[in-house]
């Protein structure tokens, strides 16, 4: 269970999961120590994020960046890469 848990862990944190499913995580948490802290850890890892994500993304920065990557990408396949190690 502790493996499930790990991957449904920011699911039930965001609260995405089924009744079904949060009973259980539940239930394995009252038995499991390690995957409390894991959990405790994550919420407090996603409110730390949060609190420091408060800025506007520049929609042209991540557009020109795409482009750059997508770029250097295409010319690595097509065997013409020009930029420096």
């Amino acid at each position: 269970m502790c493996r499930d848990l790990a991957r449904i862990a920011s699911d039930y944190i965001d609260g995405e999961l089924g009744t079904g499913k949060v009973m259980s995580v539940k239930m394995h948490l009252l038995m499991c120590g390690r995957c409390r802290s894991f959990i405790g850890s994550l919420r407090a890892s996603i409110e730390l994020m949060n609190a420091h994500s408060s800025q506007q993304l520049d929609e042209d920065l991540v557009r020109r960046i795409d482009e750059r990557v997508s770029e250097s990408l295409n010319a690595r396949r097509s065997g013409n890469d020009t930029s420096d190690p």
